[in-house]
């Protein structure tokens, strides 16, 4: 018979079953305040959170000002107030059990900022903080600064060597855990390096038994979990990891699953659409702005960027090398040069109605419609830069609010784990059932 034994998790006994923070307002109060009360490791997003009134309605992100330097104030300022108001829902419902986390992205703008703000301003209400989206090595700093339970996201045992040698090992006693993020089958944004294959997935025991050999090398105790996070569904399927003195403690860290539940904020439109998934039905692709990779649902969103990046070629500015075919493109019928090859192939996607050419960064041309290109997010936005953005590419920001607050599933990026196809055939959600948060946990907690 399956058995799950409580492990220390940030100071206290509990459940080794871990909720995965999801960005923006994916993973809030509410559901992660549900989780803590069901005995589980709560994870609640510190990502743009949302933020209400005195009336417990939605403030809406409205700049007030005009300048970037004025914006990107107002945005981590809103980013504080979100985490703040996140914090205090969750603790409210945990009723005092469990362990309340916060996730952040280091790469995000101000996340340092806003992960201090919320720390100081939910004194006493966060017991650790989750952290990746590149290498958080001041993440450990912070945490000690307010006594708090720091857990990086890694993906390879040697960016935790690298994390530990840099700055962690001053902070070594607060080091709750490593969430290891399996690069190929966790959702999101993930971690996979320019050295591996996103076609050929290695097997995560190894790589966590190597995080673990790591871990132990730089004198941290084996009771320190290592969660493993990305393609867990039911843990019965990972029963040889748990007790397994080859890897040490382990937790497990469910991203996909509490997406279908009653206290989770996604709209019922997603929910559904979950149940509908089949096999293959989450792609791993790269045209996140952030640079990462990162694994969503195939719906019309992602189906537009797959076929964009395809009517791609390159070009050149003046005849050189193979590119000596003239091809006009834009109102003004401006010349750039390309292979005949890819002038044949140009001239059939125009003739299909693709007669916009949008430049991207490396000097090809990304061919849409009319209606595409008008609303193509690269259009009259400089980035960071001083260059537009990438027309493969998408406003992150922008795509993730929406669809976060009831936005169209089929036309905005919809972030799953590539276990997500296993709601359609698990009989615990026959007919369409929606569990609560408590009843996914308890759940979970058999093995199944």
């Amino acid at each position: 018979m399956f058995k799950l034994d409580p492990i220390v998790i940030s100071g206290r006994e509990v459940l080794p079953l871990v909720e995965g923070g999801k960005g923006i307002n994916v993973s809030n109060g509410e559901s992660s305040g549900a989780w803590a009360a069901a005995g589980g490791v709560a994870t609640f997003s510190g990502v743009n959170a949302d933020n209400y009134d005195e009336n417990g309605k939605l403030i809406p992100m409205v700049y007030h000002t005009k300048t970037r330097s004025e914006r990107h104030g107002e945005l981590i300022a809103f980013g504080i107030k979100g985490a703040i108001a996140q914090a205090r829902i969750a603790h409210d419902i945990s009723g005092g059990n469990g362990r309340l986390h916060m996730n952040v992205l280091w790469e995000m703008g101000g996340a340092e900022e806003i992960l201090e703000g919320a720390l100081d301003g939910a004194k006493g209400l966060i017991h650790g903080v989750t952290c990746g989206a590149g290498m958080p090595y001041r993440v450990a700093e912070i945490a000690a600064k307010y006594g708090v339970y720091y857990y990086p996201i890694v993906s390879s045992a040697r960016a935790f060597r690298a994390l530990w040698k840099r700055a962690y090992h001053k902070y070594g006693q607060l080091l709750g855990g490593v969430v290891y993020e399996d690069p190929w089958l966790a959702g999101g944004h993930n971690g996979l390096s320019n050295s591996e294959n996103p076609e050929k997935p290695e097997p995560p025991y190894a790589r966590v038994r190597d995080l673990r050999a790591t871990m132990r090398e730089c004198g941290v105790s084996d009771s320190v979990p290592v969660f493993m996070a990305g393609g867990v569904w039911a843990l019965k399927e990972w029963s040889d990891w748990i007790g397994n003195p080859e890897l040490g403690a382990i937790a497990f860290q469910f991203g996909t699953r509490p997406l279908l539940t009653r206290e989770s904020p996604i709209s019922d439109a997603w929910k559904h659409r979950l149940l509908t998934l089949k096999p293959g039905d989450v792609l791993l692709h790269r045209f996140s702005p952030t640079g990462f990779y990162s694994s969503a649902v195939k719906n019309d969103f992602i189906t537009d960027l797959v076929d964009r990046s395809h009517r791609q070629i390159a070009f050149s500015s003046e005849a050189m090398g193979d590119h000596v075919a003239e091809l006009p493109i834009g109102a003004r019928k401006r010349i750039v040069w390309v292979t005949p090859h890819d002038k044949e192939q140009a001239l059939a996607w125009m003739a299909a109605g693709f007669t916009e050419a949008l430049r991207t960064p490396d000097s090809t041309l990304v061919f849409v419609d009319a209606v595409k290109a008008e609303s193509n997010w690269a259009q009259n936005e400089a980035g960071t830069t001083g260059k537009k953005a990438d027309p493969r590419s998408f406003c992150i920001q922008k795509t993730l609010q929406n669809i976060g607050h009831g936005g169209d599933v089929e036309n905005e990026l919809m972030f799953a784990g590539h276990n997500a196809y296993r709601f359609a055939n698990d009989p615990f959600y026959a007919g369409g059932f929606i569990p609560t948060v408590r009843q996914l946990v308890d759940r979970m907690a058999t093995g199944e």
